[in-house]
């Protein structure tokens, strides 16, 4: 957490590096699929397909119209659509990372048997000292108890901080509580954990 909070408090510069991530992301993890039988004619129209045609749908789709076929060219990209799906079960938020996720789950849950507890953590970030320091732009540390308005104040014009403070609070709460440390699992309050998944609801 640096001083200069300027990017952590623009919330247009926040969307400008989402947008960047998830482009990345999409970009190296992103696939394309389809049936077995299929394969072999989608493969052959792929190959076939006219750039300046997709760039020319593209164009029509952006402004948020239907897309209806008005030349084979076109008739050609239209069954192709409905032969290949884009897969990207790297990109956050996607529907594919949650069926992904849903996958991970139903795998462990068949490896090790059903979980023995489940808990949902919501840490109030706004009554406490060290996200409120972290929203904050003071250097050291003093856990001085601020007027309600300006903590909500801080955590609402700072996200960032918002985040960080969640994602280290819950490392604490699965290292220290749980027991799951990096070189494995180790008796924590509830005894020596066999495993753990954890996620993030939207």
């Amino acid at each position: 957490m640096y001083y200069d909070k300027r990017f952590q408090c623009n919330t247009s510069a926040l969307m400008v590096m989402l947008n960047h991530q998830l482009i990345q992301q999409s970009s190296k993890g992103s696939f394309i699929t389809m049936k077995r039988s299929n394969f072999s004619r989608a493969a052959e129209a792929i190959r076939k397909l006219d750039a300046n045609v997709l760039a020319e749908i593209a164009e029509r789709l952006k402004g948020g119209g239907r897309f209806i076929p008005r030349n084979p060219e076109e008739q050609r990209c239209s069954t192709l659509m409905d032969q290949v799906d884009v897969v990207g079960n790297h990109v956050d938020g996607s529907l594919a990372k949650k069926k992904y996720q849903r996958g991970e789950i139903w795998s462990l849950i068949s490896y090790l048997n059903a979980p023995a507890w489940f808990i949902t953590i919501s840490p109030a970030d706004a009554k406490h000292p060290l996200c409120v320091h972290w929203a904050s732009k003071d250097i050291e540390f003093k856990p001085t108890i601020r007027p309600s308005k300006e903590r909500l104040k801080l955590i609402s014009e700072n996200p960032v901080a918002c985040a960080r403070f969640f994602d280290h609070l819950i490392c604490l709460f699965i290292k220290h509580i749980c027991g799951w440390h990096e070189d494995g699992p180790q008796r924590g309050l509830f005894g020596k954990p066999a495993a753990y998944y954890a996620t993030v609801e939207e």
